[in-house]
């Protein structure tokens, strides 16, 4: 099959800039979002949610690797449910990944404008999410080596950021002041704890999500089968530490109930250290900015790769699965997933669930999509390692079967979860999966006309 009907991507990246994605896909969860749990569970109660999902999630990765390494493709976790379930599984993995990494930039994208707007007030919030939305996916069409270099560079600015604000605030931390108050408003733990913790499940997965979106940067990478297990390793490791460190840090440096329901947690922690005209301070302030952009680029390199290979395979219409001439990017892929985000951004105002404006609640339509990714895709691994003995798997799941049954059974206990607290975002996206199976089933005639990419 020839360059225009099965169109490929440019092997441009190095494992650093691998690590950079990792890394910078999620970096902007430890700067805000996560402290909302601590309004449930305390931060006593958070902190045991936050190693349980955290567990899952190291245990995630290393099984997640192996498929990465074994099959590495754009489609990412839709290249490995279909392999191993055939095209209704890739669809389901598909869709939800997309979901995942279409959903979350316009809540990246409003907190960058709401910020801006902070510093700016004659700007508004929106039109500055839109022009982020303009020139990171500008940034992306123009080439991934480009895009990639940029979110290295952001994201260890990110890094940086986060270790002088757990560096300024060491002076004046204390175990007394993370442990007041921390099983849910109580000094002790008792049973009335537990809804709290379970409640606070989705914003403890914040520390962790879309760290899976360099698979669909695989395709790209000079040599996947080396330079993705080490990004993916060091990237958990790197997040674990931070996501520890900021949550401690922050808890511990006064009065932590009073960072449980903002948006800047970590500006207000410092204040409570510095008080309000440090230098510090707004060194914190302007640079908080990276990591939200690091995310931001991040996901749109994500999401672009994912519409690519849906669209490359007959999941989606074929025109988006074009590649830009020049720059060898999935040029169309960037646009669509842009012109979702920017009308979820203008929808915000106009749309209310459960009580709750949109911006609030696509954050927790973007950790469904994740959650159910991540169960068919350690279902795909176990019957992968059934069906195909004799794959070639460059990197294996250590402790195998543990690992990714213990990531399979924390994915499904955070599902069943999430689907009791949040029913309406639940029907919601249940209710797209459905849409999307309709149009599923009325392609496959065009997609069995498709040949199978040689690597699924």
């Amino acid at each position: 099959m020839d360059a225009k009907t099965n169109p490929s991507l440019k092997k441009t990246l190095t494992t650093w800039q691998l690590w950079g994605i990792a890394v910078g896909l999620v970096i902007s969860g430890e700067y805000f979002g996560w402290s909302y749990g601590w309004a449930s569970a305390g931060t006593m109660g958070f902190l045991i949610t936050s190693i349980f999902i955290a567990a899952m999630y190291a245990t995630f990765i290393f099984s997640f690797t192996e498929l990465t390494t074994s099959i590495p493709h754009a489609g990412g976790p839709y290249a490995y449910s279909r392999r191993a379930f055939g095209p209704v599984g890739g669809y389901i993995a598909g869709a939800a990944t997309l979901i995942e990494f279409v959903f979350a930039p316009p809540a990246i994208s409003l907190a960058i404008g709401a910020y801006l707007n902070v510093q700016f007030p004659a700007l508004d919030p929106k039109v500055a999410a839109v022009g982020a939305y303009l020139i990171f996916m500008t940034l992306n069409i123009i080439g991934v080596q480009i895009a990639a270099t940029f979110e290295l560079v952001v994201t260890v600015l990110a890094i940086f950021e986060l270790l002088v604000f757990m560096g300024v605030v060491s002076p004046g931390f204390s175990i007394a002041n993370f442990a007041k108050g921390g099983w849910s408003g109580q000094d002790s733990f008792s049973l009335a704890a537990i809804p709290g913790m379970f409640a606070a499940i989705p914003f403890a997965i914040w520390f962790f999500l879309a760290i899976e979106g360099v698979a669909m940067a695989a395709e790209e990478a000079k040599d996947p089968k080396r330079s993705i297990p080490i990004a993916y390793i060091a990237g958990i490791l790197t997040l674990l530490a931070l996501a520890i460190g900021v949550m401690l840090f922050a808890g511990g440096s006064g009065d932590w109930s009073a960072l449980s329901n903002i948006n800047d947690p970590l500006p207000q922690a410092m204040k409570f250290i510095v008080g309000e005209n440090s230098g510090w301070l707004h060194m914190l302030v302007w640079l908080g900015l990276f990591g939200l952009i690091a995310s931001f680029h991040g996901i749109i390199l994500g999401y672009s790769r994912q519409i690519f290979a849906l669209a490359r395979a007959g999941y989606l219409p074929g025109w988006l699965g074009a590649v830009h001439p020049k720059f060898k990017t999935p040029h169309r892929a960037i646009i669509a997933g842009g012109v979702v985000g920017i009308a979820a951004i203008f929808s915000d105002s106009l749309i209310v669930i459960g009580g709750q404006s949109l911006t609030a609640n696509i954050v927790t339509l973007s950790v469904f999509g994740a959650i159910v990714m991540y169960i068919i895709s350690m279902a795909a691994l176990f019957k992968l390692r059934r069906t195909e003995p004799f794959m070639d798997r460059p990197f294996r799941a250590p402790m195998y079967p543990i690992f990714p049954a213990f990531a399979l059974a924390g994915a499904c206990v955070c599902l069943v979860t999430m689907v009791y607290y949040n029913p309406l975002i639940a029907a919601i996206f249940a209710g797209v999966l459905i849409v999307g199976y309709a149009y599923f089933t009325t392609t496959r005639t065009r997609r069995e006309s498709i040949m199978l990419e040689p690597s699924i």
